[in-house]
């Protein structure tokens, strides 16, 4: 499955970005879909997590409550709905697709490009 991740940007604390990412390739809901993150000069993490139906989720500590996964099957599409952004959540997103309902990105055999955010203080 292809992946492209699109819609970052240049956002100030405490507002709201809504990330797409659009997969092309091989039947889309077979995948769990999930969100990862990499801040300069730290290692990819973990962010969220969506089952095939998009009803079951699964979030970092550091996101929840501030961020939701979603997907639209019918689009084959998956989003990050990002609230009450920090600083700390500037990063290069990524999405990633895998058969398995996981948060360790070993899981994860397709990655899309990533789409860069900065949360300006």
């Amino acid at each position: 499955v292809l992946l492209q991740a699109y819609g970052g940007g240049l956002v100030q604390a405490g507002g709201s970005l809504r990330l797409s990412c659009a997969a092309s390739g091989r039947t889309f809901s077979n995948y769990y879909m999930g969100w990862f993150r990499q801040a300069p000069g730290k290692e990819r993490e973990f962010v969220a997590v969506i089952n095939w139906s998009g009803g079951s989720t699964y979030y970092a500590d550091s996101v929840k409550g501030r961020f939701t996964i979603s997907r639209d099957n019918a689009k084959n599409t998956v989003y990050l709905q990002m609230n009450s952004l920090k600083p700390e959540d500037t990063a290069v997103y990524y999405c990633a697709a895998s058969t398995y309902y996981r948060a360790d990105a070993v899981a994860y055999p397709y990655w899309g490009q990533g789409t860069q955010f900065t949360v300006s203080s």
